[in-house]
């Protein structure tokens, strides 16, 4: 009897070392788990189908998703500007269960009503254009942009008309910032008229509203010798080069890379229920003469401005 008590007692007693071991190896594990919240999964997609021009604000995306704990999934259209097909591809997002949405609407409207029932589920924020239900826009004040940009052309216009370049498409953003400009020049009596694209023989007044067509338009003005003067907006790196070689008579420009940073972080703090509103991103008016003054260093050479500190 004795015997038998004692080796039940032994039994208990292995027992409980093989339970302390097994749990000093499983707690580690998940308190870290704990420490450690999964990373959400947020989609970005854009309205163009290259998305060279939006590298530095890709790099502000991808420096607030690794501190914020997310991981980014970025998406292009095949065709730019393809409001239907970009509504097909964040609903298929929204079903593989991106956790928020950051996108650059080819067709706010549109886009709004296809994505009204996930709003609340998958919130959404916007670049570049205002969107209904959006948790938030990453832009600058478009209309005053376009006043301003509008502005610095009449400060060197002596006559003849003003071509606006029309690209935006359905993009609200865009749309407002040509609008503002045309309003601007209208209450001034100087000529002004829209085309989609560039004709042979341009007037010497032309003014673009996208990153993207403010570069293309430098860049034949350069390639094809003409002589106008070409007020657009970005502050990508080619877009700086072509103001600096004098194809670009002034740009509206932002930080693209705050853009990117704060896209993330607005999406992140919707998924989490904090943070705030967003205001409009600043913006500046720079000519060739601008460049290099100290003030616009981290604005035009960001990745040059972060590596020498």
């Amino acid at each position: 009897m004795k015997t038998e008590k004692s080796r039940l007692i032994q039994i208990a007693i292995l027992a409980a070392l093989g339970l302390a071991a097994a749990l000093s190896l499983a707690l580690p594990q998940l308190l870290r788990g704990e420490r450690e919240p999964q990373l959400l999964s947020l989609t970005v997609l854009l309205r163009d189908t290259d998305s060279s021009g939006w590298t530095v604000a890709r790099q502000g995306m991808e420096q607030a998703a690794d501190e914020l704990g997310a991981e980014l999934r970025f998406l292009t259209l095949a065709a730019a500007n393809d409001g239907a097909e970009q509504e097909e591809l964040l609903l298929r997002e929204i079903e593989d269960g991106a956790a928020a949405l950051v996108v650059v609407p080819a067709d706010p409207a549109a886009l709004s009503a296809a994505l009204a029932p996930w709003l609340v589920v998958c919130p959404v924020v916007t670049l570049e254009s205002p969107m209904e239900g959006a948790a938030g826009v990453v832009s600058p004040d478009n209309a005053l942009l376009g006043q301003e940009l509008a502005e610095a052309l009449l400060e060197d216009w002596d006559g003849g008309e003003v071509l606006l370049l029309d690209t935006a498409g359905r993009c609200a953003g865009v749309s407002a910032r040509l609008a503002a400009a045309e309003e601007t020049l209208a209450a001034e009596g100087i000529p002004a008229r829209r085309a989609e694209a560039l004709s042979e023989e341009p007037p010497r007044w032309v003014m673009a509203f996208e990153p993207s067509v403010t570069q293309r338009t430098a860049e034949g003005r350069e390639a094809g010798g003409r002589d106008f003067a070409l007020y657009g907006v970005g502050s990508a790196a080619a877009i700086t080069a072509q103001l600096e070689r004098g194809n670009l008579a002034a740009i509206a420009a932002w930080s693209d890379y705050a853009a990117g940073y704060l896209a993330v972080r607005r999406a992140v703090n919707a998924v989490r229920g904090t943070g705030g509103a967003l205001g409009p991103l600043p913006f500046f008016i720079l000519r060739e003469e601008d460049i290099y003054a100290p003030e616009n260093q981290k604005l035009l050479f960001p990745i040059m401005s972060s590596s020498s500190r």
